[in-house]
């Protein structure tokens, strides 16, 4: 910008994207000085650099601005866990159905993991079944994004929320 380019000769472009073509950097400098505006370098690669007569202050708040208006509109999806035990009793279990209803319905998807402990993991129809059971009993709220599955002493199912119909 302004005294920071480095080159003798640039191609000029004004605010309304009109060529006032290639000339010596100090008489670009005066140009956007009379005008009280800023020359930028917007391609410092090309032969000869090309720079833009702009108001740099103001087109560095309206591109902040833009970025903050793309963020609000993003939504953010986020992984929460429910871990539980095949000898799991039923309350318990309800309980643990109630809070992956609920992390569905704020719109988050949801990683139910079943530890088996000891000797347990000889045992791992009883938490593929339990998780099965979780699955069906949420199906009104949940896709079965991934089927229950074993990794290392863990077996893990992963729901994400139904999308609204329109």
């Amino acid at each position: 910008m302004n005294d920071g380019i480095r080159a003798r000769e640039v191609r000029v472009v004004d605010q309304d994207n009109e060529q006032l073509g290639i000339m010596a950097l100090r008489d670009a400098i005066r140009l956007a000085e009379e005008r009280n505006l800023d020359l930028v370098n917007v391609a410092p690669t090309a032969k000869p650099p090309v720079c833009r007569v702009m108001d740099y202050g103001k087109f560095k708040y309206e591109q902040s601005k833009k970025e903050k208006e793309s963020r609000k509109n993003q939504k953010v999806v986020l992984l929460k866990e429910v871990r539980m035990t095949p000898n799991i009793e039923e309350h318990d279990f309800n309980v643990k159905l109630k809070n992956v209803i609920k992390f569905l319905n704020d719109g988050s998807k949801v990683k139910v993991s079943v530890r088996f402990r000891g000797r347990e993991i000889t045992h791992q129809n009883i938490g593929q079944e339990l998780l099965l059971r979780l699955a069906t009993a949420a199906k009104e709220q949940a896709i079965v994004e991934r089927m229950p599955r074993l990794e290392g002493r863990h077996m893990i199912l992963i729901l994400s929320p139904k999308q609204p119909s329109v």
